[in-house]
C-alpha cells in the first residue's frame, strides 16, 4: 500500500484539504504535497504516528503490508426486531479490508430476526456507515426514542416506514411529526451482515 494512496482515501472521506491536513497532523502544507503526490514514500516517526492516530490504523504496518488487515470496532447489539434498548457495550474488534475501513466506521451485533430475508440473522455482525441520511429503500440502524432497531428505510409521501424482511414481523409507520416528537433518526447504513461460526 502506499502512503499517498491512504492519505488521499482519507482526504476524500472526510472533505478534507492538503491545508486542513497540515493543520491536524501539524506539518506544512507543503510536506502533505509531497505525501499526497507521491514523492515521499516513508515518514519520520512522529508523523507517523500522529498520521496512525489521525487514520485509526497503524499506516507503518500497511505500507509495509499490501494485504494488511484493518479492525472497526464492535459496539454493541441493535434488534433484528423491536423493543431493544440503545446500548453501547464494546465487544472488541472485527478485522475488514482496507477498502470496508474506509466505507464504513463500525460494527453491531444484531439480535433477532426481523431482517432474515436480507441475511441479517441474530448473532451476525453487520457492518455500520455513521451517516443520518439513507436513500429509499436502504437498510438502517434507526433509534426510535430510545430503542434501536435495523430496518429498511421507505419513504412514501409524508410517511417514514420501517421495513421487515421477515413477513413475521410487522412494519412500523411514523407521520412526519411522530419522526420530529419520538424521535426517530437514522444512526447509520448497513453495508453489510457477517455471521460468526
Amino acid at each position: 500500500m502506499e502512503l499517498k494512496t491512504l492519505i488521499n482515501d482519507y482526504k476524500k472521506k472526510k472533505g478534507y484539504t492538503n491545508a486542513d491536513l497540515a493543520r491536524l497532523l501539524d506539518v506544512s502544507k507543503a510536506t502533505v504535497g509531497r505525501w499526497v503526490n507521491g514523492d515521499v514514500m516513508t515518514l519520520q516517526n512522529e508523523p507517523l504516528k500522529k498520521l496512525s492516530r489521525l487514520l485509526g490504523f497503524d499506516v507503518e504496518k500497511a505500507l509495509k503490508n499490501a494485504k494488511a488487515t484493518f479492525k472497526r470496532p464492535i459496539l454493541g447489539e441493535v434488534k433484528g426486531g423491536y423493543d431493544m434498548f440503545l446500548e453501547n457495550n464494546y465487544e472488541g474488534e472485527a478485522e475488514v479490508n482496507y477498502e470496508e475501513f474506509n466505507k464504513g466506521d463500525f460494527f453491531l451485533r444484531v439480535k433477532g430476526n426481523s431482517m432474515m430475508g436480507d441475511g441479517i440473522v441474530d448473532g451476525s455482525l453487520v457492518y455500520v456507515e455513521k451517516t443520518d441520511l439513507l436513500k429509499n429503500g436502504q437498510i438502517g440502524v434507526i433509534q426510535i426514542g430510545n430503542e434501536v432497531t435495523i430496518k429498511r428505510v421507505i419513504y412514501k409521501d409524508d410517511t417514514l416506514i420501517l421495513e421487515a424482511s421477515n413477513p413475521d414481523f410487522n412494519n412500523r409507520y411514523f407521520s412526519k411529526k411522530e419522526v420530529m416528537e419520538l424521535p426517530v433518526n437514522i444512526l447509520g447504513r448497513v453495508l453489510f451482515a457477517k455471521k460468526e461460526y
